[in-house]
């Protein structure tokens, strides 16, 4: 079954992180790509090999995330990706033309309660009559009269309503199951600030279904289950930001630190924007994003490329290359003028985290800032030296360069030991900055560093799978040349560049700080 996942600040510094370093081939090792494209503009990465006898892994990443949307629709992107594994005319439903009724019964009234809710109840929020506008709580007797009747048809459509199991349209995950039969696994999907990703691993004699999986769900998406889906993000939120212990704050921090760009805002959304979005709306977003030009499939592992073309070239070819091509982001992030803070208290572990924003991907500073958040890292890295092993003040600490298509973020990350606080981490930190702002680190440190990246590279080539999520995203953010490129470009990293980036990005006045305690629970 499929489970879908967001990618967010926390999984992006380490996903973004090991893409430009930790997920790039060894030196001078060259991934050999073939790359067409369609007529209809859909692009195509193919990597046949045979480390893993008769398997295939393949997928299809949209360039699209959540820093293309707008308050309004945010976390659509995330909500697209629950979304396409609902299926079509074809997968999913045992009666299309009876559930294409449910549907648009669905939609005039959820359409209802969306005029009602912006309008009426917006209003008495506004006045300080109710709470949250949304909560079924503070529906009036017209609102619960319009909810009971969507989740009578959502129940019907679904063989739970008072019609029983002989009314529903619906065949559950049978996307799932139909791979699952063929021997696929490992089916999935993710979306992060800059992509959104769906892969699986089928046999190498299944390629011919996977082609037409693909391309029925991306020529004959229905939308379906459109409004009950908002209950299951709305749990993954709760589960991975509520009801985490510093998930809020996260998320308030984000808002802080990203003042002008669409980083700002979470991945999954706002809970507002969760229940707001319509099917016009989503349909909007489809034929502008989900349209081939914006579109790049792949393919790695034992596969014959002649018979792979030619089944793609059968199925993917009936894509309609739509009209709509999909806006430059061009909102730039502003200049930081002083240093923001935030204070938090909670049920947190004790910790502190400093940011600092510096560039976007393939920039030429990028490189020498990815190094320098090596140096820092690992048991033999500066931090966990200094820190935790040295002063004896620190759990654990880290550093990371997240560095993404539009802008990027330098942060330091620890978490106390013992009676230690998160101030004498943060000095720690910057008396850590302040020796690579005025010495070079020494040559024998830095090879050591690019030695173990480069081993690291070698080893993260041997799996089908990481070498496709690997080129999903440098195609979304850079290029797919950037896997055999990059290495060189990290290789002619110099210690002299790594104190120019220490020195030209950690001014106080581009910081933020966010401090975490834990709060103190008073006796009643």
């Amino acid at each position: 079954m499929h489970r879908s996942f967001s990618v967010s600040i926390p999984a992006i510094i380490l996903v973004v992180a090991g893409l430009l370093i930790g997920a790039v081939p060894a030196r001078g090792q060259q991934v050999a790509v073939e790359e067409f494209t369609l007529p209809n503009g859909m692009q195509f990465l193919l990597v046949p090999r045979n480390d893993q006898p008769n398997v295939v892994s393949a997928g299809w990443v949209a360039k699209v995330g959540s820093v293309d949307e707008r308050p309004g629709i945010t976390g659509i992107s995330h909500f697209f990706e629950h979304m396409m594994f609902k299926g079509t005319d074809t997968i999913g439903t045992r009666d299309p033309v009876k559930d294409a009724k449910y549907r648009a019964e669905q939609k005039a009234v959820r359409d209802e309660i969306n005029r009602i809710v912006w309008t009426k109840q917006y209003q008495r929020f506004k006045s300080g009559e109710i709470g949250d506008p949304w909560d079924p709580a503070n529906d009036t007797q017209e609102l619960r009269v319009l909810r009971a009747r969507l989740d009578a048809l959502i129940r019907a459509q679904q063989g739970r309503g008072d019609a029983g199991p002989e009314a529903a349209t619906i065949v559950k995950d049978e996307f799932d199951q139909v791979y699952t039969k063929a021997g696929g696994s490992g089916m999935n999907a993710f979306t992060s600030h800059d992509l959104t990703c769906y892969f699986i691993t089928i046999p190498s004699n299944k390629l011919e279904l996977w082609a037409w999986m693909e391309s029925d769900r991306l020529h004959d998406s229905v939308f379906r289950e459109f409004y009950s889906e908002r209950d299951v993000v709305h749990e993954e939120r709760r589960l991975r930001t509520d009801s985490t212990p510093t998930g809020r704050f996260q998320e308030q921090f984000d808002a802080m630190f990203w003042a002008s760009c669409g980083y700002a805002w979470p991945v999954i959304g706002w809970p507002s924007d969760l229940n707001s979005y319509t099917f016009e709306q989503a349909q909007d977003y489809w034929n502008t994003y989900y349209r081939p030009g914006n579109l790049v499939g792949i393919v790695v592992g034992d596969f014959d490329p002649v018979e792979a073309k030619a089944f793609i070239t059968r199925y993917f070819s009936r894509l309609d290359p739509g009209v709509r091509k999909p806006a430059p982001v061009v909102t730039l992030e502003v200049d930081q003028l002083a240093e923001q803070r935030m204070n938090a208290a909670g049920d947190v572990p004790p910790s502190v985290e400093v940011r600092y924003h510096t560039v976007p991907a393939g920039h030429v500073d990028s490189y020498p800032l990815d190094m320098l958040a090596e140096v820092l890292n690992e048991r033999t890295g500066r931090l966990y030296t200094g820190l935790v092993e040295g002063r004896g003040i620190a759990s654990s600490a880290r550093a990371s360069s997240d560095t993404r298509k539009h802008a990027g973020l330098f942060a330091f990350e620890a978490e106390t030991r013992g009676a230690s606080t998160p101030e004498q981490l943060e000095r720690a930190w910057y008396e850590e900055l302040e020796k690579l702002q005025g010495e070079e680190i020494p040559e024998r440190e830095l090879r050591k560093v690019k030695n173990r990246v480069a081993a690291g590279n070698y080893r993260r080539l041997e799996n089908n799978m990481s070498l496709l999520v690997q080129l999903a995203f440098m195609e979304a953010i850079l290029d797919w040349q950037e896997i055999n490129d990059g290495p060189k470009k990290y290789e002619a990293v110099t210690a002299a560049d790594i104190k120019r980036v220490a020195g030209r990005y950690f001014a106080p006045t581009n910081r933020s700080v966010a401090t975490y305690r834990r709060e103190e629970k008073t006796t009643p």
